[in-house]
């Protein structure tokens, strides 16, 4: 791997630092019922001393990776460049500099884009065109999401940043049941990484109308991050009838390591998802993060649609086949990814921050600051999010 050439102060303009105030994204096992207590900050409330009894289920394992290769029968990788619809200066390959396994288990790293390709800093900027489609790399049907050109005059350019995302679409997937996932977080600024889940099918309408599952998503920054660097993570729902009213808000909970940090080693994160309720837990259920009760009220009333002018009438969820639950009643994928900056709030505007969102040269911003940023990176085992294993199993006994 050639050796980083980050830009010159004169490669781009300089960054602002104006600040903003952004507002708030088969064998067989059966597990006995116990209890728990939430101990996790939920939606903004203090910890919660309430204790919540848990059903015996029946559970059939239908995938355990413990990643001796990245096997084609359960992931898929996506290769695009257009940040996912989060601004995201990653762009996403199957480059085994990205994404592979070593001894450790499956890791998912990202790599400045001059390191791993022929690329050049002034062709990041200026006169170069990258087309994914042309070697048939891309796994976006859009254009948009798999060809790009430089231009300096335009302010367009080429994702410095290279990175992996993978997923279970089509191959492995659950309608209630749970995900553990063993990993070790990346460490370095601005790095963004997330297990989370996604529809097969997005039945009742475009995102996040049929909705979102985010396991965990943190931040690679250092732990003393106002907004919670790797020593933190969160879970949340994202849902709601179109992309201008997502609730969020109402359905997340968050958790922080006081001594430590989810750098330093492995941890269990994990999903419990039944027609009742859904919950996320750290480790096990004792230490949850995120409980969300489907029985108490559907999601149309929770976030109380109804009133608001700006969406539908009728209730988008209302044909759901558990329709407390809706939209979370269909089955959803396993997504894995390290992704890199943003533009849509998730990394809040701050004299730290080298990018300004919504000023439309972000990107730029961003790789002009690369001296400041890409020092907290390190080596590929402390910047790469590693996964160790991979559990799901789906709710029900096994067939056969």
């Amino acid at each position: 791997m050639a050796s980083p050439l980050l830009p010159s102060s004169s490669s781009s303009s300089s960054s602002s630092t104006r600040t903003w105030s952004i507002g708030r994204r088969a064998s067989q096992n059966t597990f006995d019922g116990d209890r728990a207590s939430i101990w996790s900050v939920v939606s903004g409330y203090a910890p919660s001393s309430r204790t919540l009894k848990f059903t015996k289920r029946d559970y059939c394992l239908i995938l355990d990776d413990t990643f001796r290769k990245i096997d084609p029968d359960i992931w898929n990788y996506e290769v695009q460049i257009d940040g996912y619809g989060n601004g995201q200066f990653d762009w996403t390959t199957d480059d085994p500099n990205n994404v592979y396994v070593d001894h450790e288990g499956l890791r998912i790293v990202p790599t400045l884009t001059n390191e791993t390709t022929t690329i050049t800093n002034q062709q990041l900027l200026n006169g170069y065109t990258l087309n994914l489609t042309a070697n048939g790399l891309c796994t976006s049907p859009s254009r948009d999401t798999c060809a790009i050109e430089s231009n300096s005059t335009k302010g367009i350019m080429i994702n410095p940043v290279r990175s992996g995302r993978i997923n279970t679409r089509n191959k492995k997937g659950i309608r209630f049941g749970r995900v553990e996932v063993e990993a070790k977080l990346p460490s370095g600024d601005w790095l963004w990484p997330a297990i989370w889940m996604l529809p097969k099918s997005s039945v009742y309408g475009t995102w996040p109308a049929s909705g979102e599952i985010d396991i965990m998503e943190s931040r690679g920054n250092n732990a003393q991050d106002t907004d919670g660097g790797v020593n933190y993570f969160a879970s949340t729902l994202h849902w709601g009838p179109n992309s201008a009213v997502d609730n969020y808000w109402q359905t997340t909970g968050d958790t922080y390591l006081r001594r430590s940090d989810f750098s330093k080693n492995f941890n269990t994160f994990g999903l419990e998802w039944t027609e009742n309720y859904l919950v996320t837990y750290l480790g096990s259920r004792i230490h949850q993060v995120m409980y969300v009760d489907f029985e108490s009220q559907g999601f149309w009333a929770r976030g109380n649609f109804a009133a608001l002018n700006a969406t539908q009438g009728s209730n988008i969820w209302q044909d759901g086949s558990v329709k407390q639950a809706a939209p979370f009643d269909e089955e959803f994928y396993l997504i894995l990814n390290v992704a890199v900056g943003g533009t849509n709030g998730y990394f809040k505007d701050s004299s730290s921050k080298p990018w300004v969102d919504r000023t439309g040269h972000e990107m730029r911003d961003f790789w002009a600051a690369a001296d400041q940023w890409y020092p907290t990176w390190g080596p590929v085992e402390s910047r790469g999010m590693t996964v160790r294993r991979v559990r799901m199993w789906q709710q029900g006994k096994c067939s056969g």
